[in-house]
């Protein structure tokens, strides 16, 4: 039996916790909060429709899960601690049991990271969500894309290609563990916060490798060089797809939500120590130097090409 709009929401309000900094939530129409003082304000949101940003068919808890973690995933890269978020739903009908299971995967990770749900809108059409999330960071220490220097190294966080071969293998044999990164990346926001001050630049591995560094090299006006052979993979990878389709899902393929980050060669010591307290794995992948773009090349420093760079949703698919 389906439920009017002000029923959804009541059960999603019904399931938030209330919390000092939230002077008033879910419920009016519009929230209050209460920044503390000496601190910046983050923003960020994205959007994520059926069948583009999530195979249709997906669990409503890992879809949940994932229109939180992408956005969390934005504020780790800017070195920023979660705290608030709005939620905005479309649903081609009221589903009380489908809002139920969104709101086990939602409010789960948002748990994990101490984030707010305080807000959001529901209303009636193409299954979408709309996640709007804010978090607080010092004043000055926010990382951002246009600080990488020539002489700088790339780095980056876990492994890459995962989630781009589980969606490769949808119609195919499935592979948990790389459908599990597919429907529930991790957002790092630990390694974000933990980035900050040593790291020169960094930006979230979400359309792909390749494309995201791009974004690095023009706000920064440099160049990246990128050893592709060099890209770290889980050997869940290894063992489910050949070195060249591994090598172009790792370069290219999108939706791993790992930080790629630069940093002074200096900064080598404190990146292996971050790398140790948080039990998670950063490997140097290239190095910043003069010029512009994004320029792969292999282990016999031969340049590497693919068909795409990442994904664009306006381009031809």
């Amino acid at each position: 039996m389906g439920a009017g709009e002000f029923d959804l929401i009541a059960r999603i309000r019904a399931r938030v916790a209330t919390r000092a900094d939230v002077v008033l939530g879910i419920g009016d129409d519009a929230a209050l909060l209460a920044p503390p003082p000496g601190r910046q304000l983050v923003v960020t949101a994205d959007t994520l429709n059926d069948g583009v940003h999530f195979p249709r068919g997906t669990s409503p808890a890992d879809i949940g899960w994932k229109a939180l973690a992408v956005n969390l995933s934005d504020l780790a890269s800017m070195g920023a601690e979660p705290a608030w978020c709005t939620l905005s739903l479309s649903l081609p009908q009221s589903d009380p049991a489908w809002i139920e299971g969104f709101l086990d995967g939602f409010l789960a990770l948002a748990g994990q990271h101490g984030i707010a749900l305080v807000g959001g809108d529901t209303t009636r059409g193409p299954l979408s969500i709309s996640v709007t999330a804010m978090g607080l960071v010092e004043p000055g220490q926010a990382l951002r894309r246009d600080g990488a220097r020539v002489g700088d190294e790339v780095w980056v966080t876990g492994t890459l290609g995962d989630a781009a071969g589980g969606l490769a293998l949808l119609d195919r044999e499935p592979v948990p563990a790389l459908r599990a990164r597919l429907d529930r990346p991790t957002p790092r926001v630990a390694a974000g916060r933990a980035l900050a001050g040593i790291a020169t630049a960094c930006v979230d591995v979400s359309d792909g490798l390749l494309a995201d560094l791009g974004h690095i090299a023009s706000r920064s006006r440099v160049a990246a060089q990128v050893e592709v052979d060099a890209l770290p993979m889980s050997e869940t990878l290894r063992a489910a797809f050949d070195a060249a389709t591994r090598t172009a899902l790792q370069a290219s393929g999108g939706d791993d939500y790992e930080l790629c980050f630069t940093a002074p060669l200096e900064a080598r010591a404190g990146i292996d120590a971050v790398s140790t307290q948080l039990g998670l794995r950063i490997t140097r992948i290239g190095r910043i130097t003069a010029g512009e773009g994004v320029h792969p090349v292999d282990a016999q420093s031969q340049p590497w090409s693919s068909r795409r760079r990442g994904y664009d949703h306006f381009a031809e698919h």
